[in-house]
């Protein structure tokens, strides 16, 4: 299993900050950030299947815009995997034909573009030995991470998350855990704010990573532009034992 990083940016802005997105091998996305948007048109015709975190815009935006470009190029439908609750928003919110089509109708119902697939808390979708279980998360609107499973090796992904114990429940039962991406959105100046809005910063990371009790690789994700150097400093500071790398778009990992 490859896994690579197409976004890892709290922002957007130059020409390397892109919203989240990772693209495991060539076929699968976990979430739909900016970051899609560098893949060429026959990069984006080869995903089958977009596992979806949660549905605020940094995660989803390049998802409409994905389907529009190679709906037509496609022998089946793109399966969006998601929670019952993210995806109702989607429906709702996005694909709703005031801001986007209907893509799940386009160019008929029987044929469409794309489709749904529920995916539960816990439930693991296996795509050829490849296997993807959604991961309990704390964030303002319902959301899950991911575990990404080569039966090898794991990454497990944070997404967009606040305090969280079931997490680290989740995570310490990975017996092959090898790599950890979280997230850390804020600065510790700004504390009040990631708590109001359900993200983390490098003193509330310190909290959590003290439920940790897998030997791991740990990766921070979704950095805000601006306080990059200073939100990293304040991790090394407060975690420096555990060596966390901030992610890096383009990076590759190998499971």
């Amino acid at each position: 299993m490859k896994v690579r990083i197409l976004g890892c940016s709290g922002g957007i802005g130059g020409r390397h900050l892109r919203t989240t997105s990772i693209l495991v091998d060539n076929d699968i996305l976990i979430d739909a950030g900016t970051g899609v948007a560098d893949l060429s048109i026959a990069e984006l015709a080869q995903i089958d299947h977009v596992f979806l975190t949660h549905s605020h815009l940094d995660h989803i935006a390049s998802l409409p815009l994905l389907i529009d470009t190679v709906g037509d190029m496609r022998n089946r439908p793109l399966t969006v995997h998601a929670t019952d609750a993210t995806i109702e928003i989607m429906r709702a919110h996005i694909f709703n034909w005031a801001i986007w089509p209907d893509f799940c109708e386009i160019p008929n119902p029987t044929k469409p573009f794309m489709r749904y697939e529920n995916l539960a808390m816990g439930e693991t979708v296996d795509l050829e030995g490849r296997r993807i279980t959604a991961l309990p998360a704390n964030h303002t609107v319902p959301a899950v991470g991911y575990q990404l499973d080569s039966g090898t090796a794991s990454l497990a992904f944070s997404g967009d998350t606040g305090p969280c114990p079931e997490l680290w429940a989740a995570v310490n039962k990975i017996d092959n855990l090898r790599h950890l991406i979280i997230e850390t959105a804020f600065s510790n100046r700004e504390r009040r704010l990631a708590m109001t809005s359900k993200h983390l910063c490098p003193s509330m990371l310190v909290e959590e990573l003290a439920y940790l009790q897998r030997d791991v690789e740990i990766y921070i994700t979704h950095l805000k532009p601006g306080q990059i150097e200073l939100t990293m400093q304040e991790i090394e500071d407060g975690v420096g034992e555990l060596r966390p790398r901030m992610l890096q778009n383009n990076q590759v990992f190998e499971l």
